[in-house]
């Protein structure tokens, strides 16, 4: 038997597939692009490799081609029988995962870490902050997310670029982003192109204020990362934000235009909403007029992507297309028929950009302060959902509580970076 690159073994006995899998399995770790090509080579290669058509699986899933994707890992899991128990556990897993079933397979994925920890496949999917932890509505996920990976430090040492990384995000999302970023300068030394590991990058430099220096380090990594790529909208969604704050907002809305907008974004549906929403909001924020015929553009996409409410993180930045599109009925379809682990959340926050749509200042305030401490459940990262906060700050001041939003910046993590980006607090 043959093993891949974290020592797992594999059942072939074709080098050209093992090759080929380690390969794919890289490239999708580091979120570069030709995984699927890389995981089809390894398939045919060697057809019985059970553990390639999962991660071929797993790759269309982020693409949102789900009915591949589960042609793939259904594929798979019929050449179950006679492989290893790591093998078995591996597929199982990702069947969880692609059936929708987010509770059991992260279960699934933890009982399976206890056994197999240097399963790099079936911890990624519980990485960062759009996996299963990230996207469980759970309060404290944050840290639940650090401690998985605090305990498996020792499985994958210090020199993994990978799984150094990872453990960086959950670091910066914990607040120790002096631990973050010597990890993730390690992990970059050894794998400089792991697209994960610039981004990670970038949020370290985020959560220090170094505005300049994040837009020159990330404008230049990001030049030659090619646009089919999976993190190829987001990190536009960060040099986007970067020039925006440091005033260049021609070179923003350029960049939004070519890269971030549904038709210029190759992105996963979510990053393309996402970071499409968050960018022409915040932009509202710094001072850049309403474009009212980009907001329905956003409301239209929303209802396309995500018909079914489900996804929280997805449904929040909906509901806030559709509240500034005035698209009353989607908006009010969405708070009604939320559901999913964070649920709730979602429909404070509707109403809350339904009231600032009104210019009910007072109750959209009122919508977000019960929910403004817990809203890492929604998930995303605390840079995304910055967005929150800051639409706070606004409406109080827009209520005439101007001492009051000022206290609650005060108190916010990034106090003292110099400047917030809501131009009512540089008037």
């Amino acid at each position: 038997m043959l093993s891949d690159r974290y020592g797992n073994r594999l059942t072939t006995t074709s080098d050209k597939a093992r090759d080929a899998y380690v390969a794919a399995v890289d490239l999708l770790l580091s979120a570069n692009a030709d995984a699927e090509q890389a995981f089809r080579r390894a398939i045919a290669a060697d057809p019985g490799l059970a553990v390639a058509h999962a991660g071929l699986a797993r790759t269309l899933q982020i693409q949102a081609r789900p009915q591949e994707a589960k042609a793939a890992i259904d594929r798979g899991l019929e050449l179950a029988d006679g492989l290893s128990a790591r093998e078995r556990g591996h597929l199982h897993t990702f069947g969880l995962l692609l059936d929708g079933k987010a509770a059991e397979a992260l279960a699934a994925a933890r009982r399976h870490l206890d056994d197999y920890p240097r399963d790099a496949m079936v911890l990624a999917p519980c990485t960062s902050v759009f996996g299963l932890i990230g996207f469980s509505g759970r309060a404290g996920r944050e840290g639940e997310l650090l401690a998985l990976m605090d305990s498996l430090v020792t499985a994958y040492g210090e020199d993994d670029w990978w799984f150094s990384s990872m453990h960086a995000f959950a670091q910066v999302e914990y607040g120790q982003i002096e631990k973050a970023l010597a990890n993730i300068e390690r992990s970059l030394t050894v794998n400089p192109r792991n697209a994960h590991g610039a981004h990670i990058r970038a949020h370290v430099y985020y959560e220090r204020g170094e505005r300049a220096a994040g837009l020159a380090y990330l404008r230049d990594w990001w030049s030659s990362y090619p646009k089919a790529s999976q993190l190829h909208c987001h990190l536009a969604w960060h040099v986007a934000l970067w020039e925006l704050e440091l005033g260049r907002a021609a070179e923003a809305w350029q960049v939004y235009h070519a890269h971030l907008k549904p038709g210029a974004s190759w992105g996963p549906p979510i990053n393309t909403l996402t970071d499409s929403v968050s960018f022409l909001f915040r932009a509202e924020l710094a001072g850049e007029g309403r474009n009212d015929e980009l907001w329905r553009e956003l409301s239209a996409y929303t209802s396309a992507a995500f018909p079914t409410p489900g996804v929280s993180f997805a449904d929040v930045h909906g509901a806030l297309a559709h509240a500034l599109a005035g698209n009353d009925a989607a908006l009010a379809q969405l708070e009604n028929g939320a559901r999913g682990p964070a649920a709730d959340m979602v429909r404070s926050l509707a109403q809350a950009f339904g009231a600032l749509r009104r210019g009910d200042w007072a109750e959209a305030s009122a919508s977000l302060q019960p929910i403004i401490a817990s809203h890492e459940r929604i998930g995303g990262s605390r840079a995304q959902r910055d967005l929150i906060e800051y639409t706070l700050a606004v409406c109080l001041l827009r209520a005439g509580r101007g001492k009051e939003a000022r206290a609650y910046l005060d108190g916010c993590r990034l106090a003292g970076q110099g400047h917030w980006p809501i131009a009512e607090l540089r008037a």
